[in-house]
């Protein structure tokens, strides 16, 4: 297959040629094409169409029990894919806050209003509006609701550069929206209202505190720390399978005491180039100086953790493109859009942590 590519300026509002009108024209065909959003490079296919969607599952190898986004342009949309009557005040209240952007909510389905695939067997589906132009026109040009998980190969770190798409997919899909860098870096926070409580089954662009802003008398529940059992179909994306994850080995060191960590970290990068292990580490500009390996990564700042999340899935696949087989990310605080970063480090680390 050959995968067509279009580079789109995002600065150059909604007049972008015949790029976008190409890119749709293939959507509609029932393939799929990779597009930027705020938060990661998804790949898109038409969500009523259920061999649009196999496509999907074929070309990232994604398991057919880890449900999918659909990503709307308007929230007319919402009439076709959910029952209308179970969007309560909290919902619209949410919408109203963080539409378009970072957050995916997960509603109840209309019965043929979509594939089956999408929802992986569930009766709910999760539905966002993106907050980037580029995703917004191709939308609108399609006039269909987009499934789009990251466009990466399955359980590799999600790409924020079209760079990244064309790594991990270029000949195994339709097409590529080259629209430069994403904002966020980290996928979209997943939540759910049940019963008047708010349950957030992914951290993500949205943090528990904004949503706690917008709906000040609802209780939000954090998210669960591990995997959903084997044998349980996941409620959302990334609360199952091993994601983000870099090639080579990777665990997690943090702690209270910064400078016991710092000696933990540097004890165990010497023990792994004494077994002649290519070595990197993974912490953040304050602490870069204190450490010695083959690759050390500065993944933004603690001040600014943001910053931590535009570049953490760039880092990643940078210890990949260095042939890096053993790696120790620095742990970082759980406040605000901590709490995705570390979600997702955890993810690629399998789980292993060490607490110093």
């Amino acid at each position: 297959m050959v995968t067509k590519y279009w580079r789109v300026d995002p600065d150059k509002g909604s007049g972008r040629g015949g790029e976008l009108t190409e890119a749709a024209a293939l959507l509609r065909s029932g393939d799929t094409v990779a597009f930027p959003t705020e938060t990661v490079y998804g790949l898109g296919a038409d969500a009523t169409n259920t061999s649009a969607v196999e496509r999907i599952f074929s070309a990232k190898g994604r398991p057919s029990d880890n449900p999918l986004i659909v990503h709307i342009a308007d929230t007319r949309q919402l009439t076709g894919l959910i029952e209308p009557a179970c969007v309560t005040p909290d919902h619209r209240r949410l919408m109203e806050a963080f539409w378009p952007g970072p957050l995916t909510i997960v509603l109840p389905v209309k019965p043929g209003g979509i594939s089956p695939l999408v929802t992986a067997g569930l009766t709910t589906v999760g539905i966002r509006i993106p907050d980037h132009p580029v995703a917004l026109q191709l939308l609108r040009e399609a006039e269909l609701p987009i499934a789009a998980p990251s466009a990466n190969r399955s359980g590799r770190p999600s790409p924020t550069l079209a760079s990244h798409v064309r790594e991990d997919l270029d000949g195994r899909i339709g097409g590529i929206v080259d629209g430069g860098g994403t904002g966020v870096g980290v996928e979209s926070t997943v939540i759910q209202l049940v019963h008047g409580q708010l349950y957030i089954l992914r951290p993500g662009g949205v943090t528990a505190e904004q949503l706690q802003s917008a709906l000040p008398a609802i209780r939000i529940h954090e998210p669960e720390r591990e995997d959903v059992q084997a044998s349980e179909t996941p409620r959302a994306p990334g609360m199952k399978y091993t994601h983000y994850a870099p090639k080579g080995y990777m665990h997690i060191v943090f702690g209270d005491d910064t400078d016991a960590v710092a000696a933990w970290i540097q004890r165990d990068i010497h023990a792994a180039k004494s077994r002649g292990e290519s070595t990197g580490i993974l912490t953040f500009e304050e602490r870069a100086s204190r450490f010695e390996a083959d690759l050390v990564i500065a993944c933004g700042s603690l001040a600014e953790p943001e910053t931590i999340a535009q570049e953490l899935y760039a880092a990643l696949r940078q210890f990949d493109l260095q042939d890096i087989h053993y790696i120790v990310a620095e742990g970082c605080p759980e406040t605000g859009i901590g709490q995705a970063i570390m979600n997702r480090l955890r993810k690629a680390a399998g789980h292993r942590l060490v607490r110093v």
